[in-house]
């Protein structure tokens, strides 16, 4: 059973904690969400509601079709989502989080706090 705990990029890079980027720019596709909506929440375009439906389903879709991906992530001990937002902020890396607890991982917390 994972642990899934979430944290800052540079933060994680700062204590030298390993970490799966979830960023669209450079992480793991499986789990980022798309320019459109990053783009389109930052300029107030999504709001925190559509743009968690949105990622939803991407996420949904994505369970379907990258599967190997997600179990990879489900059968590791513990597992550091990351991303460039700061800690408590509204953030994809919270919502995935939260799909994974769905799936038996265990919380683990926010890095740094």
């Amino acid at each position: 059973m994972v642990v899934v705990k979430t944290g800052n990029i540079n933060e994680c890079k700062r204590l030298g904690i390993p970490y799966l980027d979830i960023t669209i720019g450079t992480g793991e596709r499986a789990f980022a969400p798309t320019w459109d909506m990053v783009h389109d929440y930052k300029s107030s375009v999504l709001t925190e509601s559509a743009y968690t439906a949105k990622y939803t389903s991407l996420m949904r879709q994505s369970y379907v079709r990258d599967r190997r991906h997600w179990d990879l992530v489900l059968a590791m001990d513990e597992v550091v989502l990351a991303c460039y937002c700061k800690a408590g902020s509204f953030c994809h890396r919270y919502l995935l989080r939260d799909m994974l607890l769905k799936c038996g991982a265990v919380d683990g917390g926010e890095i740094g706090e």
